[in-house]
């Protein structure tokens, strides 16, 4: 009976290994199919790192750190604060700043109103000019008439006509007159140099005030610009976040004295994480800015896929913009193969829904036969 079973089963397990290898042939074939028409357009990588672009907190005035209220880890949104410097020597530059504000507007004012105490001062001048002009024209007159009468008393002294004592008297009032003549005109020029003085001070005062306002006045523009570095110092006194992100790599302590420009902490923006992936030069031939990519990242699994999109590509190669360059002119070279890093913009909602943080490992495929 075991001769007679064999012949019927052999038939039937050759026609299972020609199904297997149906199977198997039309298995291959897709595959190579799939290859040929898909598999071509996508490039991927397990060389590709998230990264951002963090934000450094810097101080811009020095002081004293009073309190620091984040700490690593934290969460934070723009304009939250997050160190206070001691702000006693900042609010008394500011009430310095004030008061020589206060100062500059008086002057000024000060200034405008001598603007006017000048302009009568060069009026009166004027007058005292008309004034000592007049009495130069007097004294010119009485001179004119007391030579007139030394004259005549002259010549009749000649003839015994006048007395002695009239020609003395004549002599006297003449010299009266020319005296008086010379102290008018002395009068004239000082009233003209005085005139001169107030026409001066009047100048000099107009140029620092013509053409200007209170408001407007260079001196007082100047102590006004110095109040408002004062006031913005002050506020510069609490140091608040330039972004949304987590608070990383924090220094700072209360009671340290920090100096302008002296790194405080980092905010990393978590939310606007990219990823940095590091493609072998020959997987590059078809690769453009704009095309679409699927990410994964070992945090969460191959479960989770992270959709963006090509931004562009870097300058240069990892050992081409190392800090000691590879020096490949030597005769030992041996080609290796470089990896050029592409940026890739993660989509927003992906990363709300699944935070990553900088320096987490990615697995990046592109598809390079999308737009």
């Amino acid at each position: 009976m075991a001769d007679a079973a064999t012949p019927s089963s052999n038939p039937a397990r050759k026609r299972a290994f020609v199904i297997l290898a149906v199977v198997v042939a039309i298995i291959g074939l897709g595959w190579l199919g799939y290859q040929w028409l898909f598999g071509a357009r996508y490039v991927e990588t397990d060389d590709a790192y998230v990264n951002a672009e963090v934000a450094t907190v810097t101080p811009l005035t020095g002081g004293a750190v009073a309190q620091v209220r984040v700490s690593n880890t934290a969460l934070v949104h723009r304009g939250d604060v997050l160190v206070e410097i001691d702000p006693t020597d900042a609010r008394l530059a500011l009430a310095q700043a004030e008061a020589a504000y206060a100062s500059a507007v008086r002057h000024v004012r000060q200034t405008l109103a001598t603007g006017t105490s000048l302009g009568a001062t060069v009026t009166e001048r004027a007058a005292d000019i008309g004034r000592m002009r007049a009495q130069v024209s007097v004294a010119e007159a009485d001179l004119a008439r007391a030579r007139i009468d030394l004259n005549r008393r002259e010549s009749l002294a000649a003839e015994g006509g006048v007395s002695g004592e009239e020609l003395t008297s004549a002599r006297t009032t003449f010299a009266a007159a020319e005296g008086n003549l010379a102290a008018a005109r002395a009068a004239l020029a000082q009233a003209e140099a005085a005139r001169a003085a107030a026409n001066g001070q009047q100048a000099a005062n107009d140029a620092l005030v013509s053409g200007t306002t209170v408001e407007t006045n260079p001196d007082v523009l100047a102590a006004k610009a110095r109040l408002d570095q004062a006031r913005i110092d002050l506020d510069r006194t609490v140091v608040r976040a330039p972004i949304d992100g987590v608070v990383t790599q924090r220094t700072v302590q209360v009671g340290q004295r920090v100096a302008t420009g002296a790194t405080l902490m980092t905010i990393v923006p978590v939310d606007q994480a990219f990823v940095d992936a590091n493609f072998k030069e020959s997987q590059l031939r078809n690769v453009r800015p704009g095309q679409r990519a699927e990410l994964t990242a070992d945090i969460y699994g191959s479960k989770v896929v992270f959709h963006g999109r090509v931004v562009g590509f870097s300058g240069g190669t990892g050992s081409a913009l190392a800090i000691i360059p590879a020096q490949n002119a030597t005769g030992n070279w041996i080609k290796v193969v470089q990896r050029l890093p592409v940026r890739i913009a993660i989509d927003h909602q992906d990363l709300v829904a699944h935070p990553l943080r900088m320096g987490l490992s990615i697995d990046a495929t592109i598809d390079t036969g999308s737009n």
